[in-house]
């Protein structure tokens, strides 16, 4: 006889399947998942179809905050460090002044259209303030999408690290709002100890992690996602409970581990991969099923307005102060960082705090959030591909190569595999790789010509667009990408 266990369970994988499958709406209609998702959540909700009544934002912040850390995890874990140093000033610039600006302007604004105090006002731009990781990350990655450089780092380096300060402002308004009375200074005291605690904290534990790990030699391969898995949570909690901001270290834990080598590291990124759209899809689930699309009819006109102003005032202005030391990048890209402020899970799990806290305008304040946000990724998301072509700043769409083999990192082991083109005019066209002059210690393991993979011999003679894929320590592979990119 079947239990209720029974029904939840085939109640969720029903959920589960329907945002899988209703995600192929995003690769032929250009629709964002994440709003598939939100969908999806809605309708089983108890205004549509499914009824599934749910009003609990404990347990929706709770599992807010969960995916939330593993989905940034993953996020540091994929992002190269090469191509984000040079934006570091400009990113975080943008996840703090820019996030406060956009708080303060559209918290103007709403105190102004919807008649909220001026700390409530605030409150809800802050709740809106930050661009959303999940839904950056997942577009920007979408297949069709290109930009040119530096516009794809920078939007993921400052999504990956602007909800700190949002969750910071959106704290502390609500103590002000419970608490009244309650000093400014507190708030400037408490943001230095949570940026510095959670700086240190990421940094170092991203360090130590992989050293562990290469060290550790676990009898199973099975038991590193598990490992990996617990350490992105331990640094979350680990860092909140000393009074860090959770957030910031397990973003920056993910980018000091992912830029380091690690043994089953590609397996990994793929495990944390489909780790975090299973977070990504459970978010949405749980927030879409949270709101009662009745509620947000009458916020319509005053949520367009509040996204109007946002997406064409708030953080536009933003934007300009906040990059107008980066003369060397045209307006044209600082058009699209504006444009690409998406809004996503971040502000609805944030618009849970105040009605967690019971503030009185808590209720309005959460559907206005919900209808910005879908009007943020249906507007924003679905029209990036076209705002870049119209703004000249789309780029050549370059698939990357899989290759057959994975190479594991190994304690003793200096060399890593990496791929190396032949490029048009270089001057090893024709040649026959035993004319390269390999050094010892480097080998060819690989070669990819066309939609062809070949072991190449000696005499294998190399042609313009073929891709070799090189086991070296980083000194061999320099010399030897030199030697290649030398025109003739």
């Amino acid at each position: 006889m079947a239990t209720i266990v029974e029904y939840i369970l085939i109640g969720l994988a029903l959920l589960l399947l329907a945002s899988v499958f209703a995600s192929k709406i995003t690769d032929r209609f250009g629709v964002p998942a994440l709003l598939v998702f939100l969908a999806v959540g809605m309708l089983a909700g108890s205004d549509g179809p499914g009824g599934i009544y749910f009003d609990d934002p404990h347990i929706a912040q709770f599992v807010g905050v969960i995916a939330l850390a593993l989905i940034l995890f993953y996020g540091g874990l994929d992002t190269d460090w090469q191509s984000v140093r040079p934006l570091l000033k400009y990113g975080v610039t943008l996840s703090t002044l820019g996030v406060f600006l956009t708080a303060l302007i559209l918290g103007i604004f709403a105190k102004i259209l919807l008649g909220l105090t001026f700390l409530e006002g605030l409150l809800l731009g802050a709740i809106v303030s930050s661009t959303d990781a999940a839904a950056v990350f997942s577009i920007l990655r979408a297949k069709g999408i290109s930009l040119k450089p530096p516009l794809k780092p920078l939007l993921e380096l400052e999504s990956g690290s602007n909800d700190p300060m949002a969750v910071l402002l959106t704290i502390s308004l609500v103590q002000v709002l419970t608490q009244p009375g309650t000093a400014m200074v507190d708030f400037v005291w408490l943001f230095v100890m949570q940026m510095t605690l959670g700086a240190i904290s990421g940094y170092g534990l991203g360090k130590g992690m992989p050293l562990l790990m290469n060290r550790l030699k676990l009898g199973y391969e099975g038991l590193y996602p598990v490992l990996t898995l617990a350490f992105a949570l331990f640094t979350y909690s680990l860092t909140s409970l000393i009074g860090g901001n959770g957030f910031l270290a397990v973003y920056l834990a993910g980018i000091i581990m992912g830029n380091q080598q690690f043994i089953h590291k590609r397996s990994l990124l793929h495990f944390h991969d489909g780790l975090a759209w299973l977070m990504q899809i459970a978010l949405f689930l749980t927030l879409g099923l949270l709101v009662f699309p009745s509620h947000l009819i009458p916020v319509i006109g005053s949520g367009l307005l509040l996204a109007a102003c946002l997406m064409f005032i708030a953080r536009p202005m933003s934007v300009l102060v906040c990059l107008l030391p980066a003369t060397t990048l045209p307006m044209r890209k600082k058009a699209l960082v504006s444009w690409v402020g998406l809004r996503g899970a971040v502000p609805i799990v944030l618009a849970t705090y105040p009605l967690v806290a019971k503030i009185p305008q808590a209720e309005l304040i959460f559907n206005v959030v919900f209808f910005v946000v879908l009007t943020s990724v249906l507007l924003q998301g679905t029209s990036i591909p076209l705002v870049a072509r119209w703004l000249g700043v789309d780029a050549p769409l370059v698939t990357k190569r899989v290759y057959p083999i994975e190479y594991t990192p190994v304690s003793g082991l200096k060399s890593e595999l990496q791929e190396l083109p032949i490029p048009p005019g270089s001057n090893v066209i024709g040649k026959a790789i035993v004319e390269l002059g390999l050094p010892a210690g480097v080998l060819i393991a690989l070669m990819a010509r066309g939609e062809e993979f070949l072991v190449p011999s000696g005499g294998t003679t190399l042609q313009a667009g073929d891709a070799l894929l090189i086991l070296a320590d980083k000194e061999q592979f320099d010399r030897l990408q030199l030697q290649i990119n030398a025109k003739e």
